[in-house]
Formats: C-alpha cells, structure tokens, sequence
C-alpha cells in the first residue's frame, strides 16, 4: 500500500510540473504576441519625398511599400492568434480581430482607435478627448445648430468621440463638415444619414467614420454653412457624395454601409492622403470611389490609400476604385458584382491588388476586372499588378509595369494570405449590429 501511496503522489507532482509548464509556456507566447501587435501599432510614420516638383505634403508616409507590408503584418498576426486560441470569435481579420471580441467594447469604445491597419493607421479620431451624446436628428440651422444635434458635435475645435443615445435617421439640410480629430462611432444603435447632404472632410487630419448608414444623398448648397465655433461662410454646390475627402489627410472609414448617391460614395481628392477604407459595404450605385482630382493635379501623387476587407456588392457599375496619380493597396476585398468594370485609372497611378475575390459579371463584354483611361502605348507602363487574386466567372486582371520590381518587393508576402479566405474575413462588412454586453 505504501508503494502505490508514493507512486500516486509521484504521478501528481509529474503532473503539476507540466501544467505548471505548459501555462508558463502560453503566458509567456500570449505575452509575446501582444507586444508584437502593440509594437506595430505604435510604430510611427516619416514624411515622404514628393515626386519631381509635387509639393511635399506632411502627412505622407516615407515608404509606402513598408506600410504594405505592415497589413501583411497585421493579417498575419491577426490569423496567428486565432490558431492559438486567443480570440474565439477570431475571423483572421485583423482590425475586427483586434475590438470585437470585448463584451465590453461599449465601455471601451475608443480600443478602436487603436486597431486601424495600412495607410490611416495613424487615425486617432477623437480618441483624446471627451465623449459627445448625439440626442437630437434635426439639422434645422446649418449656421447655427443645436446642442445634442450631430452638426453641433463635428464642428467643436477640441478631440470628440461622437455616438448616439437611440436609433435616428439625420437628414442634413447642408454639408456635415468635419472638423479635426472626431470620430463618429454608431455602434450599439442604427444610425442612417439619409435622403439630404452627407459629410465632407474638408482641409481637416485625423478622422474616423466608424458603424453608420449613408444612402441617398443630394446635391446641396449655395448656402451659408458652419465649419467651426468660431467661423461659418457660403458654400457653393455640393455633388452629392456619401463621404467627400478633400484635402485631408489620417482618415479612417470602416464598418460603414453606404448606397444610392448623387455622385461618389467616397471621394477622396485635392492631395488627401493617408487613407484607410476598409470593412464598409457598397450597393446600389454607379461611380463608386473616386481617388485623385484629376489627370493635370500633380498633388494627388503624395496619395496613399488602402482599400481592405470590403463588400463590393449588388448594383455597382463602375470605380471601386477609380484611381489618379498616387499608391493604392486593394487587399482581401470581394467583389462581388460589377456592371462596366471593378479598378479603373489613369494618370500612372500605382495599384497594388492582393489577395481578393473578383467575380465577373455574365455579361462576356465586362469579365475584365482593370480598365485604364489611356492609350495602350502608355498605360503599359504603369504599375499595376494583381497577385494571389481568386479570378471567378471568368474574370481577369489585365497588368502591366514592372510586375515584380522594388516597388513591389515589401508587399509580396501578403500572396500568403489565400483569397479563399476572403468570404470569411468580409462576413460581416458593413454597419454591425452590437448590443451591450455582447460581441459586436
């Protein structure tokens, strides 16, 4: 009996000593990985040399090409802790992967400020300062807004997190213009910006537009509009875009469903930059994304925009996006449906597309995903390249330039991240519908 008594207990210490080793293993890899996240998410970014004569602009970064490479980074990790188990609703997206997981994301709302990949990654919206309770959908004075009204809380000069006390649907009698550091979070309530002008972004840094519905937009102005506390003016026509970008630069756009506009769903034009638009989803609507002014505004060549994990879906025709001068990284996005075409340029823009799913349409005339606004004998110079892209139904990327030059070196490894896994990590584009004490 004494034989056994001793042999059980050494059975139970063996066993301890393992358990004890495989947590401190665990703890240890767990510990690891989220220093590597924060590590990247703190990183900063320099300025860039502008091209030839183009002005330099502050906010561009140095190296596109390295802030490629930190999405792949950040997809990597991102599917790495899944595997092991850190998030249980894990879907290998990186930025949903980072907050969605909280059950208490209500109570820590501004996490989310700390999860933005590629070029925006740097926007802090209002992340620093107080929060603004939206209680009141009218927008009866542009000049003067009320207290509580959304106006009122994106015109203010300090940081602001901006979310709503119930569901509403605003109908704006002029431009919404932004100033800097906000962020518009709709979480938690269905919030839809609807059937009069929408936002402009206009000649502000650090935005984020996060969880609302932006549909049916108008052209207005012709007006007078206030811009701050301190200043409102007249503002000539408005096109009617869901989200204008104009001369603005650490924007983020996510988790946004935006349809039927007067003119673009978001543009981004007049040298923007440090761009990020990812998880949003997109209907019901002919010229989708416009990146860049025009051929003869060399500004725009400081652009820089990422373009991930979207939905591009039922009764798109054309532009997702269309692009001029500037560097575009289209990642993991699904495209779903196009009537024309999907990614459109011109100007010698840089398209870097990786990793999507492009479904053609049935129509034998529009299977091409690319369409340039050049002749032949100089749009084969520009650098467009489609690399691990799942072609369906016939479609096909037509590329040219230096498919496998320096420009491309740091951003090759995202090939890695299967376009198979693109239904997955786009589940769930679009306004989410969140509820207090739940995932999101």
């Amino acid at each position: 009996m004494a034989v056994y008594s001793r042999l059980y207990l050494s059975l139970c210490s063996l066993l301890l000593v393992m358990v004890l080793v495989i947590n401190a293993t665990h703890g240890h890899s767990a510990e690891e990985a989220h220093e590597q996240f924060q590590s990247l998410k703190n990183s900063t970014m320099g300025s860039r040399l502008s091209e030839e004569n183009v002005p330099n602009h502050e906010h561009a970064v140095d190296d596109p090409e390295m802030v490629v490479s930190m999405v792949d980074m950040s997809i990597r990790n991102s599917t790495e802790r899944r595997k092991l188990g850190f998030f249980s609703c894990g879907t290998g997206n990186p930025i949903d992967d980072c907050w969605r997981c909280d059950r208490n994301w209500q109570r820590n709302r501004k996490r989310l400020a700390e999860c933005a990949i590629g070029f925006g990654r740097n926007a802090i919206g209002g992340r620093d300062g107080k929060y603004y309770v939206v209680t009141d959908p009218n927008d009866d004075d542009p000049v003067n807004p009320r207290p509580g009204t959304l106006r009122h809380a994106v015109i203010q000069d300090r940081p602001l997190w901006i979310v709503f006390k119930r569901d509403m649907v605003i109908t704006l009698k002029q431009e919404l213009i932004m100033n800097s550091f906000k962020t518009i979070d709709g979480r938690g309530v269905n919030v839809h910006i609807a059937n009069g002008a929408c936002i402009t972004v206009q000649f502000v840094t650090n935005i984020i537009i996060h969880g609302i519905n932006i549909h049916d937009c108008k052209p207005t102005g012709n007006a007078m509009v206030r811009s701050s506390p301190g200043h409102y003016g007249w503002r000539t026509m408005a096109d009617g875009d869901g989200i204008s970008i104009f001369g603005s630069s650490h924007i983020w756009v996510d988790h946004n469903s935006l349809a039927n506009c007067a003119d673009g769903l978001i543009d981004a034009i007049m040298g923007s930059t440090a761009i990020t638009i990812s998880n949003n989803y997109f209907t019901h609507h002919n010229e989708v994304m416009l990146l860049g002014h025009s051929d003869s505004y060399v500004r725009d060549k400081i652009m820089q925009v990422t373009i991930a994990y979207n939905h591009f879906g039922e009764g798109l025709i054309q532009r997702m996006p269309r692009c001029r001068h500037g560097y575009f990284h289209v990642v993991n996005n699904d495209y779903t449906h196009w009537e024309m075409y999907a990614i459109g340029g011109s100007a010698s823009p840089t398209i870097n597309s990786q990793g999507n799913r492009y479904l053609a349409p049935a129509n034998p005339f529009a299977k091409q995903v690319t369409h340039r606004v050049e002749q032949s004998e100089v749009w084969k110079h520009w650098n467009w390249r489609s690399e691990g892209d799942l072609m369906l139904n016939g479609a096909f990327f037509t590329p040219s330039g230096r498919g496998a030059a320096a420009s491309y070196a740091r951003a090759s490894s995202l090939a890695a991240k299967s376009s198979s896994l693109v239904g997955s990590l786009t589940s769930n584009a679009g306004a989410l519908s969140c509820h207090r004490g739940y995932q999101c």
